[in-house]
């Protein structure tokens, strides 16, 4: 026990010199402590990775959204559709359909999604300040999930549309809209794609370019506002992809740039003017890009070329890669049919194109459906009556053993519209005379009067079929 003591005792007073030494020897030391500055983004890395260091980035867009959301909020509506009758609008089951909306004039002009509107033939729309209108459907584009609405109302708070090429991946954007009865929502995330398509409009001229974000969409958004942090209109809410039923980090919506002109053509024709350029295409995967000596897997593949369009007279070739139109990337499919889609027929748009490992430009005019530059709705008795025509192709006129005009889309509440006839109609006979063309049937219906009878066929149903309405 006293051996223990002893050992203890000398170890204390080894270590009390040595510290004394030490302090006596060694000159004293200023230590500065600094506190480091917030990073709001740190790349760390590994010290065997040698050249690596720690870096900052600093967003381009503020991260402060209060005045964005103050702005657009006043803007963004409610809309309710429903078919006829009563309705109690506090109800959740009220047997119509519900979306968002937004007021893009002073005049009361509003945009949502077709699928908002289309089960109901009347509308309801309440403003951000609780006041409600009954609004008149102007015309819709479901090839792109769009309708115009108008209510008689002035001086309203309204959105402008910003420039939706110029918007970046993970650039913030806001989604606001105003579901059910909860007045207006706002959500933020950031761009995670562009040029999406998700398969879920239908038409062999469906438009799906949609800008893909994480900000939240649920049911009763649709319709709503995306836009950017100076709350600038950069896109239309429409679509999620969702196993629940509920947001899950998906959500999509049209592009700003592409609604601005079908809404310009709803109002000014009550249809879309679809520019084309008169071509097949498919996507450039890496086998194909090989084969045609292509630097990089993107570009759009030309499979045919319509004789007569404005590709094939543009000098257009089967087996072209298109890579741009006017001077915008073209690197899939949706991202050329949105850019096309952006000009009626009669445009001209400039299309750089690589043929045999060569880049080249070309001037196209597009044309329509039926390959001429005129506009639908030139022709006021179609127009009026309410169904856009085109003459049958020469595969058709083989095909069906027939001549006649073919309808291509038909205008809700419209004469025809009220015959039941549906798209695809053939007309062959217009009171028992024969149609060869569209011309044809204008100058029949131009001569005719009081009862008219459309006769025609469908191309997968059997049998005649025939449609009345007064004129």
């Amino acid at each position: 026990m006293k051996n223990l003591v002893v050992i203890t005792v000398v170890s204390v007073l080894s270590a009390l010199i040595s510290v004394s030494v030490y302090k006596h020897f060694e000159e004293p030391q200023e230590v500065i402590i600094r506190e480091q500055a917030p990073v709001r983004y740190t790349n760390y890395t590994d010290d065997l990775l040698s050249g690596n260091k720690q870096r900052t980035f600093l967003s381009s867009s503020p991260t402060n959204f209060t005045k964005a959301a103050e702005a657009v909020t006043p803007g963004v509506v409610n809309i309710k559709a429903y078919s006829g009758g009563s309705i109690d609008w506090w109800s959740s089951n009220y047997g119509g359909s519900s979306g968002s909306g937004v007021i893009i004039s002073p005049d009361g002009y509003i945009v949502t999604n077709n699928h908002v509107i289309e089960e109901g033939n009347q509308i309801e729309v309440t403003l951000n300040d609780k006041r409600k209108f009954e609004a008149k459907l102007i015309g819709t584009d479901p090839s792109t999930d769009l309708a115009l609405l108008k209510i008689d109302a002035d001086q309203l708070p309204y959105l402008v549309f910003g420039n939706s090429d110029s918007i970046r991946v993970g650039e913030w954007v806001l989604a606001v809209g105003n579901p059910f009865n909860l007045e207006s929502t706002v959500t933020a995330g950031i761009v995670s794609a562009k040029g999406r398509s998700i398969d879920i409009l239908e038409g062999e001229y469906k438009i799906e370019s949609f800008i893909q974000t994480d900000a939240a969409v649920n049911p009763g958004n649709s319709g709503g506002a995306l836009v950017n942090t100076n709350g600038e209109l950069v896109g239309i809410n429409t679509a999620i992809i969702t196993r629940s039923g509920r947001y899950e980090g998906y959500s999509f919506a049209v592009p700003a740039n592409l609604a601005r002109k079908v809404i310009r053509d709803l109002k000014d024709f009550g249809t879309v003017q679809r520019g084309i350029l008169g071509i097949g295409i498919d996507e450039v995967n890496s086998e194909l890009a090989e084969d045609l000596g292509l630097n990089s897997v993107e570009g759009v593949y030309v499979t045919r070329v319509t004789k007569g369009s404005g590709a094939s007279d543009a000098g257009i070739k089967r087996g072209d890669v298109i890579i741009s139109i006017n001077s915008l990337k073209t690197s899939t499919i949706p991202e050329l049919q949105e850019k096309v889609a952006r000009y009626r027929p009669g445009n001209k748009v400039a299309v750089e194109y690589i043929r045999d490992g060569r880049k080249y430009k070309t001037d196209v005019v597009l044309k329509n459906k039926s390959n001429t530059t005129a506009l639908v709705g030139e022709n006021s008795m179609l127009r009026d009556l309410g169904f856009e025509l085109r003459d049958l192709s020469d595969s058709e006129r083989r095909k069906l053993k027939t001549e006649g005009a073919y309808v291509v889309s038909i205008t809700r509440g419209s004469k025809i519209e009220r015959t039941n006839m549906d798209p695809g109609f053939i007309i062959t006979k217009v009171n028992d005379r024969t149609v060869k063309n569209v011309d044809d049937l204008i100058s029949l219906l131009k001569n005719a009067s009081g009862k008219v009878m459309l006769e025609g066929v469908y191309e997968n149903y059997p049998g005649e079929y025939y449609y009345a309405f007064p004129i």
